[in-house]
């Protein structure tokens, strides 16, 4: 079971670093979630910084109807689009594998229509990372 913080659900399993972004991604689509952004923070601060830094993916993933209705009942919302997924090998056959609760960061925005959708969507995020076994 997923340990639930107060603006991420996360879970830990032991697979590769490679093969965790394949399962969260297949278990993301079975939720309706395609990726829109894949980000590579190990090659990107390497290439900025020239640090060292573990592997650390970030996957930008949306479901299309969910913010499409998002869209329409607040149209700044893009600003929070899309939902960031990130995988982190904190050790070699470790990996975190962490979505964020949409509820939590939509608390600021008044419209009781966005978080009835947000929390739909933090449902769907929540299942995909249970699935991760």
């Amino acid at each position: 079971m997923p340990n639930i913080k107060k603006y991420y659900f996360t879970q830990t399993i032991n697979c590769s670093f490679e093969n965790a972004i394949e399962k969260i991604k297949e278990s993301l689509k079975e939720e309706g979630f395609g990726i829109l952004t894949e980000i590579d923070m190990k090659a990107t601060l390497q290439k900025k910084l020239q640090v060292d830094f573990h592997n650390y993916t970030i996957l930008g993933a949306c479901n299309p109807p969910f913010a499409y209705q998002a869209l329409l009942a607040e149209d700044k919302i893009g600003t929070m689009l899309p939902c960031n997924v990130i995988v982190q090998e904190k050790a070699s056959g470790i990996i975190e594998v962490s979505a964020i609760d949409p509820s939590a960061s939509m608390q600021s925005i008044k419209n009781k229509k966005l978080q009835d959708i947000a929390e739909e969507v933090g449902m769907k995020l929540e299942k995909a990372i249970l699935q991760l076994n």
